[in-house]
């Protein structure tokens, strides 16, 4: 998000918490497959916090919709999002890719406003939960990002992303989007 924000388990297509729509532990299922909950069509609400690393306790709420559909097979995925609220409208993108030699994802976002991918978080998925780390600019200074996902109920799911500006020390939250699902995706990769 750029300037403007922020044992292991494999899930299966459409949810987060341990049921038939659930985030499992299937260990026959490789690493490629850890994002391969969200894919489909998603009801979202937003929260992001407006002035970060300020002190900053307000929050903008945005409503929208998120949609997640695999490419190259399912060895990359491509987010679409786009929201409203009173500070006005979202949209970004977020391809996904699998890296198959360090078994780790990479995930960047991009907005049609500046045209620019941000440098990417990279992470896996350990115990139900995603972790990413990475770098990016805020404001001109360089600051550390965390992105935590984590499933809420069988149909619902989170993405917290954090930034630090003390090399990890502490985490200031500054994005929650909070996704429920509304329908599984077409498979177009056959």
């Amino acid at each position: 998000m750029g300037d403007e924000l922020g044992d292991d388990v494999h899930a299966n297509p459409r949810g987060c918490a341990g049921d038939s729509h659930g985030w499992t532990a299937r260990s026959q299922f490789a690493a490629a497959n850890y994002f391969d909950f969200a894919f489909g069509t998603w009801k979202t609400h937003i929260m992001r916090l407006k002035d970060p690393l300020s002190g900053s306790t307000s929050w903008i709420e945005y409503d929208g919709t998120h949609t997640i559909r695999r490419v190259w097979g399912g060895r990359a995925h491509l987010g679409e999002l786009e929201a409203d609220g009173p500070a006005g409208h979202i949209e970004a993108m977020s391809p996904r890719l699998y890296n198959p030699r360090t078994h780790l994802w990479s995930v960047s976002y991009g907005n049609p406003h500046d045209g620019i991918l941000s440098r990417p978080v990279v992470g896996q998925f350990k115990n139900g939960h995603g972790e990413f780390y990475g770098q990016d600019t805020f404001k001109g200074r360089v600051v550390l990002v965390r992105e935590i996902y984590s499933p809420i109920d069988s149909k619902t799911r989170r993405l917290e992303i954090a930034y630090s500006e003390d090399g990890g020390r502490t985490w200031e939250t500054n994005w929650r989007m909070t996704d429920t699902f509304v329908s599984a995706a077409m498979d177009t990769t056959k």
